[in-house]
């Protein structure tokens, strides 16, 4: 793991999501799904699960019977032929995915893989692979990889319900949301890098509709700077994390679009605590971060990581 390399992993995530634009332009990477699919199964550990944990709820919304799984569960959904398993690796090589997808191989069940290594290891049990176009992440840190992730299941997502929006010109607003965010940094970053450097960490929170946005970015501030972080929902917090904020320099990333936010922000009004929002106004947050396109939820929910993937960067370089 290397920070200047993930700083320019960063860096070239407009580029990168410009590439998967032309992709879906040019073909629709599900094409090859069988008909009368009727529950989807995803297979994923860390930023992969998350991705596929949006995703799921999603598809549930449409009608469709989906659940995100941990690749480490001794076991989830049995095989059969209107399951469609869909097993995430960006690497490929995700030990506990690898295990828990075998038990779906040359089964009844269609497997279709989503990787950014082609001809790896998950990509042998598949009988669908869909590379992400991600590029090389040569930082070691799943970043471009988990945002293609969720365009990539976005665009599952339009193929399985028959609808949805015109996919390269979400990815593409994608990209402009994100080459704002970086463009305009020296306006924003220096303010977020100091309001969330506390003695307590970083804490995320997002709607479940986004909730790997949360938990993508607790997840940034843990591997790089090794800071402590942790992620919540928005609704849920008043349940389990309201109680950190009476006795920690409680500093936090709030990812707005939640109906139960006003209820969390009336606890941090009464504790003084420190609330940066992405993507939004929040009345009383210290601070607000804007970008591009940031009233699209769907642009958010590509986009609005980076806020933290950015802190994470420069804390973790001038650690190192």
């Amino acid at each position: 793991m290397n920070s200047e390399l993930y700083l320019a992993d960063l860096e070239a995530k407009p580029a990168a999501l410009a590439t998967l634009a032309d992709a879906l332009a040019s073909a629709d990477p599900f094409e090859g799904l069988p008909e009368g699919v009727r529950r989807v199964l995803f297979l994923g550990m860390g930023s992969s699960r998350y991705a596929a944990g949006v995703a799921a709820l999603r598809l549930r919304a449409a009608g469709i019977d989906a659940y995100a799984d941990y690749g480490s569960a001794a076991a989830s959904y049995p095989a059969g032929p209107e399951t469609l398993v869909v097993p995430i690796s960006a690497t490929g090589g995700s030990r506990e995915t690898l295990d828990a997808v075998a038990r779906y191989a040359g089964g009844p069940s269609f497997v279709a893989a989503l990787t950014n290594t082609p001809g790896s290891a998950i990509t042998e049990a598949a009988d669908l692979v869909v590379p992400m176009h991600a590029g090389e992440e040569r930082g070691g840190v799943s970043c471009r990889t988990f945002q293609h992730t969720l365009a990539l299941l976005l665009a599952l997502e339009s193929r399985l319900t028959g609808g949805g929006r015109d996919l390269p010109d979400l990815v593409r607003r994608g990209a402009e949301a994100s080459a704002d965010l970086l463009d305009r940094r020296d306006e924003w970053l220096p303010l977020a890098l100091e309001l969330l450097d506390g003695p307590h960490g970083v804490y995320t929170i997002a709607p479940p509709e986004r909730l790997s946005s949360a938990e993508q970015s607790a997840l940034m501030f843990r591997e790089g700077p090794r800071r402590p972080a942790d992620a919540c929902e928005t609704g849920d917090w008043a349940h389990v994390d309201v109680y950190l904020t009476k006795t920690l320099d409680y500093r936090a990333l709030l990812f707005p679009g939640s109906r139960y936010e006003d209820q969390a922000m009336d606890w941090v009004r009464q504790r003084g605590s420190t609330v940066v929002t992405v993507g939004g106004d929040v009345k009383d947050a210290t601070a607000a971060i804007h970008y591009a396109h940031e009233g699209d939820a769907d642009v958010a929910l590509l986009t609005e990581t980076l806020v933290a993937e950015l802190v994470a960067a420069y804390w973790w370089s001038a650690a190192s």
